[in-house]
């Protein structure tokens, strides 16, 4: 923003003006002939038969009157010519007036005495000098002094003419060269036009502290609308009625929508109002940026970046909603015409790239989707802007349309600049999970599933079967099967502390139980759990995660052992000291439909790999058994799992099984022929791989 400052654009004026030098204009005449006629006027008087006192008398009025009559006849035929304005004419005659040469009286009383022979010779020299001094003169004193130089260096020889030479050439001499007042005015009109106006720019102190405002100074403040008459809230009122209006909206949305992020905390409310801060703030430095000259840097305004957020972070119908209310807000702000409320130029940029970004991005799963979600919001904001600029009426330069077309493109990318900067701050801070944080622990290389790729292979294996399964579940209730399959990788990372004690890992190998107590037995399995929830808290993996690994056994009981300890007490024949709730996980239940369907892909996986030769029979009953048991169990009670949602998750459990397991499962027409040595899911020792307590 920047205000002329009439004042000093006033002074500069001046100054240029003042700096214009007067112009003089030439006037070409032709005082060469002007002394010839002299000459030629006095050979024929003095061979006239007039006494000698009658032509002095002439001449004494004579010669001084050919030089007025000179200019005079000059004024008059170049009266009408348009080289020579009246003004300029007027100039010459009163210059010429005033620097009018005064002949001696002695002169005249020489004149009559010269001979037609002298006259030629006097002639002749006279009019040589004059064309050689007639050069520019302003003065006319200037030239004449240098006349008698050139008339002592002449042919003449005589005296007498000599002097009379001298005397008449410097009568003849005038100035030719005038100051013309037209065009010296012309001149500085055109200065002061051409001079640039005063500006005072943005930033500059106009009224220092302290300062005593003079008349002058209150006077420039008022033209520039820089006082304040009266003091009024309206408009600030008008803002906040607004907002309020926008916040009901957004609060009704959520309302009557199906979402229930904002059921159990208010930290997604805080972050949807940090969001709103966030794009409220880079419309406003976009704005801030703006000026009457230079709209367009409007288009610079990341507005897409709160819908981005909304999107990745907490839920997509959301995300569409608020593009309703960024486009509104975009409209208000990036507005730079006082006169009206709203720019439907930035409200439709604003509408379009927000709902690119959304389809752009809310199936991310890797950071360059963001980067290719920014270069779409660049071509497709550039694309808006290229409507409006054909479609309405502008007076924007090629150069401005040029401008605003540039400033959409790098819109859009510093969008993405600034989503991928702060998505590590809103994940970390609120503890969110988005899909791309899901997708990098997954890595193979992150240090914990190597662990447990080095040191329980086939937990590892055990681990990555039931990502399959349970994400394959999830996405069929519509749960979150990224979530399920990356924390199905981590569930089992406990076992890493003592992996010979599960039997995935147990390879050509006794196993441990058979030489130690139930109880600690026992105590070695559950404590799985536990051990996988430190070691995710030391590796500061996200919440939902260790609440997988946590849960996801929920209180289940541990047959095998409980029923090997009761037939231990047994044979020693003493009273049992313990119930069957000592046998159980310590819990807590699945708080989430993840983690609840990560534990039943969990025994399911473990089961059908217990089976030596399963039929698709055997592997349905299983699957019902699992979920049947885990029903009976109470298992579900803390997570929002339907009776639907369990067929759904137990039949999609057993068309996976089927497609990993296809090579492996039986059919009823191959078990008639085909009848197992041991019975199926025992070693041959008798116990059952599965087994409660091996899992």
């Amino acid at each position: 923003m920047q205000i002329e400052d009439s004042k000093a654009t006033l002074k500069a004026q001046e100054e240029a003006a003042e700096r214009v030098q007067p112009i003089y204009t030439y006037v070409p005449l032709r005082n060469d002939v002007l002394v010839q006629q002299l000459f030629e006027r006095i050979d024929r008087l003095n061979q006239d038969e007039v006494s000698e006192q009658d032509k002095i008398t002439i001449y004494k009025e004579e010669i001084p009157q050919r030089i007025n009559d000179f200019v005079n006849n000059f004024i008059t035929s170049n009266k009408n010519s348009e080289a020579y304005p009246p003004e300029l004419l007027e100039e010459m005659k009163k210059v010429i007036e005033q620097q009018t040469y005064r002949v001696p009286e002695e002169t005249f009383i020489k004149i009559p005495r010269l001979d037609t022979e002298e006259i030629n010779k006097m002639k002749s020299v006279a009019r040589d000098i004059v064309s050689r001094l007639m050069n520019e003169i302003v003065d006319a004193q200037t030239a004449r002094a240098k006349v008698a130089e050139l008339v002592s260096t002449s042919s003449l020889n005589s005296r007498t003419s000599r002097e009379v030479v001298q005397e008449l050439v410097r009568l003849s001499i005038t100035a030719n060269k005038f100051y013309n007042e037209v065009a010296t005015k012309e001149a500085k009109v055109e200065a002061r036009e051409n001079t640039q106006p005063v500006f005072i720019k943005q930033g500059d102190i106009l009224v220092e502290k302290g300062q005593l405002i003079t008349p002058e100074l209150y006077e420039f403040l008022g033209k520039n609308g820089l006082l304040k008459d009266e003091i009024t809230y309206w408009p600030e009122l008008g803002i906040l009625l607004f907002s309020l209006l926008l916040s009901i909206g957004i609060l009704m949305f959520i309302r009557q929508s199906d979402m229930n992020i904002f059921k159990y905390n208010n930290s997604q409310i805080l972050m949807l109002v940090l969001i709103y801060a966030i794009t409220l703030i880079t419309m406003h430095v976009a704005g801030y940026l703006q000026t009457e000259e230079r709209i367009y840097v409007g288009y610079l305004a990341p507005v897409a970046i709160g819908v981005i957020f909304v999107t990745l972070l907490l839920d997509m119908p959301l995300a569409l909603f608020n593009t309703i209310i960024f486009s509104i807000l975009s409209s208000v702000i990036l507005n730079v015409d006082k006169g009206e409320m709203f720019d439907f130029r930035f409200g439709f940029f604003a509408a379009v790239t927000s709902c690119v970004a959304i389809f752009a991005i809310h199936r991310a799963s890797q950071r360059s989707t963001l980067l290719k979600g920014g270069i779409m919001v660049s071509l497709f904001g550039a694309l808006s802007v290229l409507i409006m600029l054909l479609v309405h009426d502008t007076s924007w330069t090629r150069a401005e349309s040029l401008y605003a077309l540039a400033f959409a493109i790098a819109g859009g990318l510093l969008t993405a600049v600034l989503v991928i900067g702060l998505m590590p701050f809103f994940e970390v801070t609120f503890g969110i999970l988005s899909a791309l944080k899901l997708v990098e622990l997954s890595n193979p290389n992150h240090p914990l599933l190597r662990k447990l790729l080095t040191e329980t292979p086939g937990t590892y294996h055990h681990s990555v079967m039931v990502g399959n399964l349970s994400e394959a579940a999830a996405e069929a209730i519509g749960a979150d099967g990224l979530l399920c399959r990356v924390g199905s990788y981590y569930h089992d990372i406990g076992k890493t502390k003592r992996p010979i004690y599960f039997i995935e890992n147990q390879n050509n190998m006794e196993n441990p139980h058979d030489s130690i107590e139930p109880k600690l037995s026992k105590s070695i399995i559950v404590a799985h759990a536990r051990d996988g929830v430190e070691m995710l808290k030391d590796y500061k993996l996200p919440k939902p995660i260790r609440d997988i690994a946590e849960q996801h056994h929920g209180t289940t009981f541990l047959h095998y052992f409980y029923h090997k300890a009761l037939r231990q007490a047994e044979e020693q024949g003493i009273q049992p000291d313990f119930t069957e709730d000592d046998f159980r996980y310590p819990g807590p239940k699945a708080q989430s439909k993840e983690a609840a369907v990560v534990g039943i892909a969990d025994s399911v996986e473990a089961a059908v790999r217990s089976l030596r030769k399963p039929t698709v029979d055997q592997v349905e009953s299983m699957i019902e058994k699992i979920i049947k048991s885990r029903l009976d169990d109470h298992q579900f009670n803390e997570c929002d799992l339907t009776m639907k949602e369990l067929d759904i998750i137990a039949r999609t459990l057993k068309e996976t099984v089927m497609g990993i397991f296809h090579s492996r499962i039986e059919y009823p027409e191959e078990m008639k022929k085909d009848k197992p040595e041991h019975p199926a899911g025992f070693k041959k020792n008798g116990r059952r791989r599965t087994a409660a307590g091996f899992q």
